[in-house]
């Protein structure tokens, strides 16, 4: 028995003629996103190349760190870098130091650094604009420069309170805590707030201080996640500053003892790459625990509706 379509049906289609049917309609990949690709490709794999030797070195034993040609992949693995690394950093004093002044810093910036920039953002006074142009002349000068200043400011606060000034936790967080990059980042981004929703909150009988509370600081959510990585970065990874205010060993951040580290042994590179590993593992943590965040502050702005 035959069947035939009825007048005006067409026949249903199988499933090999839709496939090849939407092969026909998808259009092809043009060769320039392959190339981006490609190019996005080469340019990870040379950005995560350090970062991978330092991996595979704090896994090898001492002889293995200058094979040639170079081991790419530890054979045989070793803990024993791991081991001492742990054994010098017994006290875990180090790393509650590094924790306690850049969670410090971190909080006071982007408090501060937010309030600044809704200030010079928001509101009018006069002068906001020379004020603010005067602010980022002080980019141009290289924080070298300060040092001298800063350290005899220390000093000078050490000979009125000792618990104040050099070897002290104050050395580390004072000059840290406040941020012109972080008062022109928050600045840019809290300009997209529209003006008319502050207006409406001061119709109300909202403070200023409520305003920033209640509203800056809840939309300037992926803006602050921003500079707080920026902040976490710099001042976690500080070597300079806290070589030049702090002498005594109670004091010391976790990148002074990673320096120490490497004069007691004479540069053993297998250690030093135990210890960088260990270092920088919070850093990774950070970023991936705020990575969405931080994309979001990054691109805030970039496309206008």
């Amino acid at each position: 028995m035959t069947l035939r379509a009825e007048p005006g049906v067409r026949p249903a289609a199988s499933a090999a003629d839709r496939l090849l049917a939407g092969a026909r309609q998808r259009p092809r990949r043009p060769l320039n996103q392959i190339l981006v690709y490609v190019v996005l490709i080469l340019t990870s794999l040379v950005m995560l190349g350090p970062f991978y030797w330092m991996l595979a070195t704090s896994f090898k034993p001492a002889a293995d760190v200058f094979a040639s040609p170079p081991k790419w992949i530890p054979s045989p693995w070793t803990l024993e870098n791991f081991r001492f690394v742990f054994k010098n950093l017994s006290s875990y004093r180090p790393f509650m130091n590094s924790v306690i002044v850049t969670g410090s810093i971190v909080a006071l910036n982007v408090i501060f650094d937010t309030a600044a920039a809704y200030a010079f953002a928001k509101l009018r006074f006069p002068g906001r604009n020379v004020l603010f142009f005067l602010l980022l002349i002080t980019l141009m000068v290289p924080f070298q420069v300060n040092l001298i200043p800063l350290f005899r400011i220390m000093v000078s606060l050490h000979d009125v309170n000792p618990h104040l000034g050099v070897d002290t936790y104050s050395a580390l967080i004072l000059p840290g805590m406040i941020q012109v990059f972080g008062i022109f980042l928050m600045r840019q981004f809290l300009q997209s707030i529209p003006d008319e929703v502050l207006e409406s909150a001061r119709v109300d009988g909202a403070s200023e201080f409520r305003i920033v509370r209640s509203i800056v600081f809840p939309v300037a959510a992926p803006g602050m996640a921003t500079l707080a990585i920026f902040t976490f970065l710099g001042a976690w990874n500080d070597f300079l500053w806290p070589l030049i205010v702090i002498s005594d060993d109670a004091h010391k951040t976790l990148p002074l003892w990673l320096a120490a580290l490497q004069v007691r042994n004479t540069i053993n590179w297998g250690n030093t790459m135990a210890g960088t590993t260990l270092v920088a593992a919070p850093l990774i943590l950070v970023f991936l625990v705020l990575q969405r965040r931080f994309i979001e502050g990054l691109t805030a702005g970039a496309v206008k509706g």
